[in-house]
């Protein structure tokens, strides 16, 4: 007992021996020129310690020191690179005995980070590696196939601390500025396998945009340094800028994540996030340990009004006065980055309101690997019937390929023309089936590219603009000789039970080889085209009586049953012109008196 008595005294007297030594004798000051010749050695920089270094050593083991700056390569605008105004850490010492680290505080304030791009690419980071960087990048790829995972038997801290701390980086060759700024950063009271609160104040000053955010949550590290939990993490952003839908926007969101590093997967629930009056909730699973990360995401969201994220445009020039876009300089987007990770997303929308096209209850189903985008499933509400797709978008080449199967069924198809295109021609329910392909994702390239082949059909409905029977009857009044024919309180609409056909896209043309139209006082039948890249028409078809003219009511079967008259539509989409072929009613006017006179002729002849 003697012997362990007198051993414990010898070895606290040492400490304090050696602690007298170091507080008075040694004073770690006398390090400082040696520290700065040693950077500049190896650096090239010059490294200023502007106030004394001091130390603790009992029952902290600390440093603190302040004014330290590190300078940028000569010819660059900012003197100083680094600039920090002071770092305070405090270790307690006992604890480091038993591998428990108890840090009492670990604060930074006034970090400045000044980094600059010259015209001619030397960067501030240039010569900081230093001639020991290859050989140290060396040894550590070396001893990381070794190295086990690091444990402690105690983490304690009393509370990090980063304020004031600014990051400029300019850019010479490209002429912009960014400008991060965190306000703070602090980590309360923390210990392995226990919860600590985190918050954060950060803000952004970028070429075009403004990024304020601020969050809080809970922090927890697990007692063998392999897993990271963030819980209730509220973060809440306001984006300002020119390019930003009506100038500012602002999203908040909550979140809990889950980090496995000896896994290398990260678990993300977000339980809220609201942006633009666009509210979701889901999760995302992601597995980054192989070359290319996969992700496995699921969201259901809420109503979106993308109509809504557009700029308002006030007094916006004619399309004359618009250079129009060339595909000479238009450019293809680069879709390299679909290889770089795997992806399988199913998101529910509850409705898409774009371009004034109103749709409900959207699901889709994506997966994405080696570069290749597949749409398995692709459905929603549209007005009052259903649309249903699958596509393929291939991104492995410079130029896109895609390929789609589309269809509609039992939808209002006047309502959709009116809202997707300010096209108010046709009327019915619609059922449409398509299935194209093409190259090219440049808006220009998308409808000369696209070949594509489908069928229509449409029921009890109407084509708006014209009275097909009421310009038949006026032909006719007139070429009898009643120039007083007019349509003028005749409402401009010819109603069908039933309209079909095919199409075939090629070339931005759409070719409608079979239009087949059938009502109860006409039918319609033809051929024609519609220009999707001028929206120009050019239709030639056949119209013919199958009963009175006068509607429900006309007792006679009329004059011109069975006669085909030939029936043009020309213009545009959106301006339809309609023209009967008169000079068909004049020869079947004829043919008709001929024919009477006949009768008259065999009747006087006794039937010769």
């Amino acid at each position: 007992m003697k012997f362990l008595k007198w051993f414990f005294i010898t070895v606290l007297g040492l400490v304090l021996a050696l602690v007298l030594y170091v507080t008075v004798i040694f004073n770690p000051n006398d390090f400082k020129p040696q520290i700065v010749e040693l950077v500049k050695e190896q650096t090239g920089r010059n490294l200023t310690i502007g106030s004394d270094l001091s130390w603790t050593f009992f029952p902290t083991l600390g440093i603190k020191l302040g004014q330290l700056t590190l300078s940028n390569p000569q010819g660059f605008t900012n003197s100083a690179m680094v600039a920090v105004n002071q770092v305070v850490a405090e270790v307690a010492l006992m604890p480091l005995l038993k591998k428990e680290v108890e840090i009492s505080q670990l604060n930074l304030d006034g970090l400045t980070l000044n980094l600059e791009t010259q015209k001619d690419g030397r960067t501030s980071f240039d010569g900081l590696a230093g001639r020991a960087a290859s050989k140290a990048t060396a040894e550590s790829t070396t001893k990381s196939s070794t190295t086990k995972h690091a444990t402690l038997a105690r983490l304690d801290i009393g509370g990090v601390a980063i304020t004031n701390t600014k990051i400029i980086n300019i850019d010479h060759l490209n002429k912009t500025e960014q400008i991060f700024d965190l306000k703070e950063l602090t980590l309360g009271r923390f210990q392995l396998g226990e919860f600590a609160p985190l918050k954060y104040e950060f803000s952004a000053i970028l070429p075009d945009i403004k990024l304020v955010s601020q969050g809080e949550g809970q922090l927890k590290v697990a007692q063998d340094l392999q897993t990271i939990t963030i819980n209730d993490f509220a973060v809440s952003n306001q984006v300002t800028g020119e390019g930003i839908p009506n100038g500012s926007l602002k999203a908040d969101l909550n979140t809990s994540l889950i980090v496995a590093l000896d896994k290398q997967t990260m678990n993300l629930v977000l339980s809220s996030f609201s942006a633009a009056n666009i509210d979701a909730k889901g999760k995302l699973d992601i597995a980054y340990g192989s070359k290319i990360p996969s992700v496995v995401a699921k969201l259901e969201v809420g109503d979106v009004d993308l109509d809504a994220l557009l700029p308002k445009q006030e007094g916006e020039a004619s399309s004359q006065d618009k250079p129009a876009a060339t595909a000479s300089n238009a450019v293809e987007p680069d879709l390299r980055a679909m290889k770089s990770v795997n992806l399988d997303v199913d998101v529910s929308v509850k409705s898409v309101k774009v371009a004034n096209l109103k749709t409900q209850n959207w699901v889709m189903k994506l997966q994405m690997k080696s570069g290749i985008a597949d749409i398995k499933q692709l459905s929603a509400d549209l007005y009052g019937g259903t649309v249903s797709a699958t596509a393929r978008l291939d991104g492995r080449e410079k130029v896109a390929k895609y390929q789609f199967d589309e269809h509609l069924s039992g939808v209002d198809i006047r309502a959709l023309l009116i809202d997707m295109a300010e096209v108010d021609m046709l009327d019915g329910k619609a059922n449409f089936n398509v299935a194209g392909k093409g190259r090219s994702l440049l808006p220009d390239n998308l409808k000369k590219n696209l070949v594509a082949n489908g069928k229509f059909e449409i029921a009890d409905g109407a084509i708006h603009g014209v009275n097909i029977p009421q310009m038949i009857r006026e032909a006719k009044a007139k070429l009898g000789g009643d120039l007083s024919a007019s349509s003028s309180s005749s409402e401009k609409k010819t109603d069908f039970t039933s309209m079909t056909g095919s199409f075939h896209v090629a070339n931005g043309v759409v070719s409608n080889p079979d239009l087949d139209m059938a009502s109860p006082l006409i039918r319609l039948t033809g051929a024609g085209t519609a220009n999707i890249i001028n929206e120009a028409l050019d239709y030639k078809l056949t119209t013919s009586v199958v009963g009175s003219l006068e509607g429900q009511g006309g007792e006679t079967r009329d004059a011109l049953y069975g006669v085909e008259i030939p029936f043009v539509i020309s213009g545009t989409m959106s301006d339809p012109k309609f023209a009967l072929d008169t000079k068909a009613l004049l020869d079947s006017k004829l043919k008709d008196e001929t024919d009477k006179l006949k009768d008259k002729l065999f009747k006087k002849f006794g039937g010769f």
